[in-house]
């Protein structure tokens, strides 16, 4: 049964992309020396992954997972608590992009 667990956990992570919430936190002082111009694109890079990662998020939380797949609900809501947390750490980065834009622009 433990095999069923890791394979779906491998799957599913597959499936979703590998995002680790562990990663850096925002580091304001980088977008205090980019132009107006790298700002805006990097307010429309962070939008893109904001999305990207809320479909990917919403397609695992309404996956149909088979009820003999053991320990399969819960892979999808570690899955989906994990793009959650990624969501936020990409707002907090759009708001410290959007407080530097502000300031400079």
């Amino acid at each position: 049964m433990k095999a069923i667990s890791a394979t779906a956990l491998l799957l599913c992570s597959l499936m979703t992309g590998c995002a680790s919430p562990l990663r850096a936190s925002v580091d304001a002082a980088k977008y205090d020396t980019m132009s107006c111009v790298e700002l805006n694109v990097a307010m429309g890079t962070v939008a893109s992954e904001i999305s990207q990662t809320a479909i990917a998020r919403g397609k695992v939380a309404h996956a149909n997972i088979p009820t003999w797949l053991w320990g399969g609900q819960r892979v999808a809501s570690t899955i989906a608590a994990r793009e959650s947390a990624k969501i936020e750490r990409l707002r907090r980065q759009q708001a410290a992009i959007a407080a530097a834009r502000s300031r400079k622009c």
